[in-house]
């Protein structure tokens, strides 16, 4: 018995490794068919690996990872820098962290489709970023190449392909960071003297070569192209895949295709498609990207019988009876365990032991009555075993990871006959839960905080709990792990399944996470209590700075039934002076605190996931004036403003097709178009000359930053106005002001210097860079090196109102609760206001 836990836990520290090398494994149990299984029986015999480096999800080229994956049969890994948290969401409401999960899982199901691996770094993605030199200042250089190397030790590849080149025509600071430090880790992961810590869990590696994924795209023209391109290898991916019925741009497109947060779903593609790579470091490759590089089993000592076992199972190979390769690959696997250890032989040991599970039609499977558990708590189990071949399998036990004893069975299963069994097995108070493990610790602006070198690297966590099926096939053990997880039956979804999870026993969700107070009135803080177990009692309280105070100051709950609510309700009252603090509520149960909330993001096309963030709230004091109270919002691509608005006071109203009369707008002092209306918003051409009356009759109408690609009208101004692609990306420019006197920086608020402080991400976008002499710029600003961008705030007075162009980052910074924003936001719905008397608004139109 002791051997057996001493084989159990070397297979489970196996695993682990093994998790840096590959995807975890999707939640749908894997049933590849009888042709796929052929292709991964072809694999074992390929020993050769390659790693795509890029900075973002969808960087990658699929179809390039697709050939290389399918046609070549190399383990294919893409090394993301990040996950793509600065970016917009198409299908939901995330951003940030939730963004950063969504693209994750994404990338991972992009892999399950093109059969490529899938990492990062502890990078994040802050944002748009003009060049390199800015990138470094905010990602912390030597902890993302240090990942890098880690990676590369970790997966030893054999050539190394950038997307991008290090240089200005990346066309983004993290594209060439992400070639720049590319071409470092190709160097350093073979120096011992670069990162020795790494060095207790890896060896030092060196990749024969490296190469840059170029194209047309990267010469100044067509000529240019044709004229120095004959010196770039050329590798055609355009090939067809008769095993898995598709051309590599068919697999691609579908991979491609599950960046669904981008909108970024593509059509597949058929016949010759050629890549071209230069050199960029190592061995120069003449015409095979591999050329001198051996895959095959010629690479490990003593592989040659092992080759030989799967060549013979290949050509033995009968597509109508699979398992019949099942003996002469559990003697490859024999001949294998007799091998010195090596990297090749923890790989293909595992590749192996997956295709004798294919092979048998082998079905495993443990699911859980919920999805989710906390520590402590008992976990109804269902196992499910069926040998779908006529191989004789007996199963000899299953064990958990999470619990000490094993369940002894020793029974044969018989061919396409289930064995289902029910267990019970209780949760350690020691389980962590199944928080992201890069967001467990409070990271910077540019990094995650990962303290565990062995996650570095990894897309997602382990799973939470593991079901370890030891087996007997022809005459040798098969230790084969699956995950546990959750399953139902939707009526409409059919079979749906999401991961098993490690909870907090209750949970606390602020209903906002931004309280702005513009005067001495208290506001109310709703908390919403949840139970993660049955019978959960205590209390909740808000904690609260100096100065602040909540009433009541403490509440009780009690919750019989897991998943039961209570909702709880706090005045909170603000203090004089204006200040920027932090509230966080928190549960007290059984002499112990909590203070996570509960956050699941569901879609479709990835598996269901969750988070638990601190149950914190910003809250800030304004010294904040109003002049008006009504306003109109024509939403655009979608943004947070309108609930910002309502936070400080004004009354908003969402317009719609038939708000757009000028008898109705008129009711509003100040009309604001969303981000980017003139884009998204097809209608808007017909409403064009209905708003400029409104302006033109005394109203103030605000236009918030729009591309100048796909403009849905040419004319967005009353005046002629050029709209470019300059911004402004680092958030603390300084930020000078063209017309000090100018009421838009003077009424109601006076606006000073410290009204810039504080912005999170970027000053603003897509800044106008000529302009009517009607219009009057109001502000400068500029990244470091570049000239004056003075189109950012633009105020034009048409008939008796105002038009307003603004590409300052409002949607960004009025959701995060900067109170010079919100000052000056006030200023222009405020502008061509008279002050009203207490609590009275007036309309600027009569």
């Amino acid at each position: 018995m002791k051997l057996y836990f001493s084989r159990l836990r070397t297979l489970l520290f196996t695993l682990a490794l093994l998790a840096c090398l590959q995807p975890l494994h999707a939640q749908v149990p894997r049933k590849p068919s009888s042709a796929q299984v052929l292709q991964e029986l072809q694999r074992l015999n390929v020993l050769g690996s390659v790693l795509y480096v890029a900075a973002h999800p969808d960087d990658e080229n699929t179809r390039l990872i697709a050939y290389l994956s399918n046609e070549k049969l190399y383990n294919t890994g893409y090394l993301a820098v990040t996950r793509g948290d600065g970016g917009q969401n198409l299908v939901g409401p995330e951003i940030r962290e939730g963004l950063g999960i969504i693209r994750t899982q994404e990338l991972l199901q992009a892999r399950r489709t093109d059969g490529g691996r899938q990492f990062f770094t502890r990078a994040n993605d802050f944002g748009f970023s003009k060049n390199p030199e800015e990138t470094f200042t905010i990602w912390d250089k030597e902890q993302v190449l240090a990942d890098m190397v880690w990676t590369i030790r970790k997966f030893r590849p054999d050539v190394m392909i950038t997307r991008f080149p290090p240089d200005e025509r990346a066309g983004h600071g993290h594209h060439s960071a992400s070639a720049i430090l590319a071409e470092e880790a190709f160097q350093a992961a073979a120096d011992p003297q670069r990162f020795p810590e790494q060095l207790k869990y890896v060896e030092t590696w060196q990749p024969r070569r490296l190469l840059w994924n170029t194209g047309v795209w990267s010469f100044k023209s067509q000529e240019e192209f044709e004229k120095h391109g004959k010196a770039l290898l050329k590798v055609d991916v355009g090939g067809y895949n008769p095993l898995l019925g598709k051309s590599y741009g068919e697999i691609a497109a579908e991979s491609r295709s599950m960046h669904k947060s981008q909108g970024f779903g593509a059509s597949g593609t058929r016949g010759t498609s050629i890549e071209y790579l230069q050199h960029t470091a190592g061995d120069k490759a003449q015409q095979e990207l591999f050329e001198g590089i051996n895959t095959s089993w010629g690479r490990v000592k003593g592989g040659e019988k092992v080759q030989q076992l799967i060549r013979k199972a290949i050509e033995g190979y009968k597509p109508s009876e699979p398992a019949s390769v099942v003996p002469t690959l559990i003697a490859a696997k024999k001949e294998l365990e007799k091998l010195p250890d090596s990297y090749w032989k923890r790989v293909k040991l595992e590749e192996l032991q997956d295709v004798v599970q294919y092979a048998l039609g082998l079905y495993l499977e443990v699911t859980a009555a919920d999805f989710a558990a906390a520590p402590g708590q008992p976990v109804e189990l269902q196992v499910e075993a069926v040998n779908r071949s006529a191989e004789p399998v007996t199963l000899q036990s299953v064990r958990y990871s999470f619990a000490n004893t094993d369940t002894t069975l020793n029974i044969s299963l018989k061919n396409n006959e289930p064995l289902k069994y029910s267990a019970r097995k209780v949760l350690p108070q020691s389980m962590a839960y199944s928080q992201p493990y890069w967001l467990r610790k409070p990271g910077s602006l540019g990094m995650f905080a990962v303290e565990q070198q062995q996650q570095v690297g990894l897309p997602e966590n382990a799973p939470a709990a593991q079901a370890v099926f030891t087996l007997q096939v022809a005459g040798e053990p098969l230790q084969v792990s699956v995950p546990v997880v959750h399953k139902r039956t939707d009526p409409v979804a059919g079979e749906v399944y999401r991961p098993f999870v490690v909870t907090p026993p209750v949970f606390v969700n602020l209903k906002e996470h931004v309280f702005m107070f513009a005067g001495q009135e208290p506001k109310q803080v709703q908390v919403l209590v949840k139970a993660g177990k049955d019978k959960v009692s205590g209390e909740l309280r808000l904690q609260l700075p100096k100065g602040w105070r909540a009433e009541p100051a403490a509440v009780p709950f009690n919750l019989q039934n897991k998943g039961a609510e209570q909702q709880i309700a706090f005045m909170v009252y603000p203090p004089k002076k204006q200040q920027e603090a932090q509230l966080t509520a928190i549960a007290s149960v059984d002499g112990k605190t909590y203070s996570q909330g509960l956050n699941q993001i569901s879609y479709s096309h990835i598996p269901a996931q969750v988070t638990f963030p601190e149950a914190t709230a910003k809250i800030v004091k304004l010294d904040l004036q109003k002049r008006g109270q009504r306003v109109g919002y024509l939403m655009g691509a979608g943004d947070e403003i309108p609930a910002s608005l309502q936070q400080i006071g004004y009354e908003v109203t969402l317009l719609q097709d038939e708000n757009m009369r000028l008898d109705y707008l008129k009711q509003f002092d100040a009309i604001i178009l969303g981000v980017r209306a003139y884009n998204t918003v097809d209608r808007i051409k017909f409403y064009q000359p209905t708003l400029l009356d409104y302006v033109k009759q005394g109203g103030n109408l605000i236009v918030q930053y729009n591309t100048n690609h796909s403009l849905v009208m040419p004319g967005i101004a009353p005046y002629p106005l050029q709209l470019s692609r300059d911004r402004v990306t680092v958030e603390d420019a300084e930020v000078r002001f063209l017309q000090p006197n100018h009421p838009v920086l003077n009424t109601p608020n006076k606006i000073t210097k410290e009204d810039f402080e504080g912005w999170v991400q970027e000053r603003g976008l897509y800044f106008p860079n000529a302009w009517d002499a009607a219009f009057t710029p109001i502000l400068s600003s500029n990244d470091p090196g570049e000239p004056a961008r003075d189109g950012g705030l633009l105020v034009a007075k048409y008939g008796k109102g105002y038009y307003i162009y603004t590409g300052y980052s409002w949607f960004r910074e009025l959701p995060a609760g900067v109170p010079g924003a919100y000052r000056l936001f006030s200023n222009l719905i405020s502008l061509g206001k008279e002050s009203p008397a207490a609590g009275e608004a007036k309309s600027s139109i009569k």
